[in-house]
Parts: structure tokens; sequence; C-alpha cells
């Protein structure tokens, strides 16, 4: 009778290990697959949801606006230099504003969370509860933009629902010294996305409860940093570049956003002065 030579099978401690390795990678390949999309759920909900809730809601506030205005016109009173008409805020605290908001940074951001002054139509001052209340429209024919305009830069009570946000400080729409607003180029409704293409010439034009001011686009100053307080002066004028802005006194207009597209780093800024009154 013949012995039996004992059969040893080699190699199956190695592919279990390459099973064991290739387990590893399909869920390492699965878990990143995950991550990847909600990820790109993030960046849908940020880009492309917000963007519709913002403007949607935006708009529902203009024409808010425009039939509460319609109920019966009030053209204001009492509105001098440095103050607002109809209402509109007057000279107060210093600007400010988030620097990722497309707002110039002054350093004191804390103000921009308060109100400047009384709010049109609101029958008195503006309290904390009222700082997001918007009071007037502001129209671009050239970009076909329609937005209102609240006081405060701050992003959540006003900028990121698609208004157009005053720097607290800054004088009222008509007024002689500087109606300077801050808005999103890009997300939350992203007003000011086209502010780019204006040139010199363009209508800017602001309603307030029966009032229509009328600018005209002067200057645009196509970069500079989110501390350059200049460019919301009561007479604007750069400090980080000084040669770009204006010398004299006058009624003034200036749109303030983020720059390049999709970054903060720098700020747009476009200037115009008061053209008509009606």
């Amino acid at each position: 009778m013949r012995d039996r030579v004992p059969v040893v099978v080699q190699g199956s401690g190695r592919r279990g290990r390459r099973a064991g390795l290739a387990g590893v990678l399909w869920a390492g390949a699965e878990l990143i697959v995950t991550v990847g999309v909600v990820v790109l759920l993030l960046v849908v909900h940020q880009v492309w949801w917000t963007n519709r809730q913002a403007a949607a809601g935006a708009q529902e506030r203009v024409r808010a606006l425009e039939r509460s205005w319609g109920d019966g016109p009030d053209r204001g009173s009492g509105a001098g230099a440095g103050a607002g008409v109809g209402g509109a805020p007057a000279a107060g605290p210093e600007p400010g504003g988030p620097a990722d908001s497309g707002a110039v940074d002054s350093g004191a951001a804390p103000a921009a969370t308060r109100s400047a002054g009384p709010a049109a139509g609101t029958g008195g001052p503006a309290g904390p509860s009222e700082r997001d209340r918007a009071y007037a429209v502001l129209r671009i024919p050239r970009l076909g933009l329609v937005v209102p305009v609240a006081q405060g830069v701050d992003k959540r009570a006003v900028l990121d629902k698609g208004y157009a946000g005053q720097y607290p400080g800054t004088a009222g729409p008509g007024a002689q010294g500087n109606f300077a607003l801050a808005g999103h180029r890009n997300t939350h409704g992203e007003p000011f996305r086209y502010v780019n293409r204006l040139r010199a010439g363009d209508e800017l034009i602001v309603d307030v409860r029966g009032r229509r001011f009328t600018y005209v686009v002067g200057k645009i100053l196509s970069e500079t940093t989110e501390r350059d307080t200049g460019v919301i002066a009561p007479v604007p004028r750069s400090v980080v570049k000084p040669g770009q802005g204006y010398s004299e006194p006058g009624a003034y207009i200036t749109l303030t956003t983020c720059t390049p597209e999709y970054s903060s780093k720098y700020r747009l800024v476009v200037w115009g002065t008061l053209l008509k009154s009606s």
C-alpha cells in the first residue's frame, strides 16, 4: 500500500489578504463617492437654491413696497443736506460690514447691525427688529435689475435676503453726501453680479415712497481692498488708490461688491452722481 503524500495548497493566505485589501479599497471608494455626493448637494443648495429663494423673496418685497406706496404717495418733508428724503436714513454711525459680504470693512462690524435712522414708511424710528426692513427700490435698467434696499450691511439680516444694504452713516437717497450700498455678487440672489458691466452714463434709479432719484454712473474702480473706506466717504475717493474717486462735495451713489467672482478678496466699486429727482 502506497503512502499518501500530503498536498500543501499554497497561496490561499495571499488570496485572502488580497480579498481583504480589495474590500477596504471598495469601502474607501464608496465613502469617497458618498462624500462627493454630499458636497455636490451642498454646492447646489448654496449656489442654486439660496439664489432662487433670496431672489424670489427680494422680488416679493419689491412688490409689497410698490403696493404700499400706491396707497398714498408721501414725498417726505424736512430733508436737508445729510438727511434722507421720504424718511430714508440720515447720517449716523460709522460704516462697516462683514468682509465676505461685498461690503467694505472698516473694522466696525457691530455698527452694521444697528439702525442708522428712521426707515421709510415705518412711521417712526427703526428698532433692532426693523433693521432689515426695505425702504427703497434700486433699479438698474442696463442690467434689468430691480432690488429692494434696506438699512445696514449685515449678512444674515439684509444681504443674504438678496437685498442691497445701505452702509450705516451714509447719506439717504437724493441727499448731499454718499448714498452707499453693498450687495452680493454670487449666491443669495446675487443682485450685484453684473455691476461690472455698467458703463459711464448708465442710470441708477432709486425709488422711495413717491420720490424717484436718478443717478448716472460716472466712475468705476475695478479693484480695491475690503478696508478701502474712502470709497463710501461723503466725498468718495479711494484711500488705497488716491487717484480714483471725486474731490468735490455732491450727491453721490456708491455700489460695492466682491471681486473677482466667487471670491471675497477684493472689492469692485461703482460711483454715480445725482442727475435729477422727481
